[in-house]
């Protein structure tokens, strides 16, 4: 393989729509990002959770700077990670902003609890983890948040909500797999990209 310096490449530089555009072949889980404590709280929709590390637990999520989450996470140190689970399509739609609900008013409708931090965790999500802020990476225009998971809980539920090419997609494991097998191509007829 030849490497090219990269004195010697053109740069060309990537516009914002063609990003975007490649990143809706991404598909991504949906979560719920809820911060503050009693009426001072806020949430939004994400799909840019990840894990950072088992031991100790440790979640990452990319957070704008510019939403209503980003100040009451700094000021309070400390999160909610929501995963929803494939029925709850509306929270997600509330929490990304559909219907014009702000602050405290996105939390209606649904049932909530605290732990740890003090932060709502939503009841009857797949996963709820209450995360303290361990440290706060600033690029661009979002948040890189570290948090230290504080308390996790799970529900028996096995149907997740998804996000891909612009619409919420029901990812269900049982259904899901068994149609897989029914198409799944042999091992040895696969071919790489």
């Amino acid at each position: 393989m030849n490497v090219v310096p990269r004195d010697l490449m053109t740069e060309i530089p990537v516009s914002s729509a063609d990003f975007r555009g490649a990143m809706r072949h991404l598909t991504g889980g949906v979560s719920v990002i809820t911060a503050g404590r009693g009426r001072d709280i806020t949430g939004m929709t994400v799909t840019s959770v990840t894990s950072l590390s088992v031991e100790p637990p440790t979640l990452l999520v990319s957070i704008n700077r510019d939403a209503s989450s980003f100040p009451l996470i700094r000021r309070h140190g400390a999160f909610g990670v929501n995963i929803l689970n494939a029925d709850q399509l509306d929270i997600a739609e509330r929490f990304a902003g559909k219907g014009g609900l702000k602050g405290a008013d996105r939390f209606a409708g649904a049932q909530w609890i605290t732990s740890v931090s003090g932060v709502p965790l939503l009841v009857g999500a797949l996963s709820v983890f209450d995360c303290e802020v361990e440290e706060i990476v600033e690029r661009h225009s979002h948040g890189i948040v570290i948090g230290r998971v504080r308390d996790v809980r799970n529900s028996t539920r096995n149907a997740a909500l998804a996000y891909w090419h612009g619409q919420y997609v029901a990812v269900d494991q049982d259904e899901d797999a068994a149609r897989l097998a029914d198409v799944s191509v042999p091992a040895r007829g696969r071919r790489g990209i």
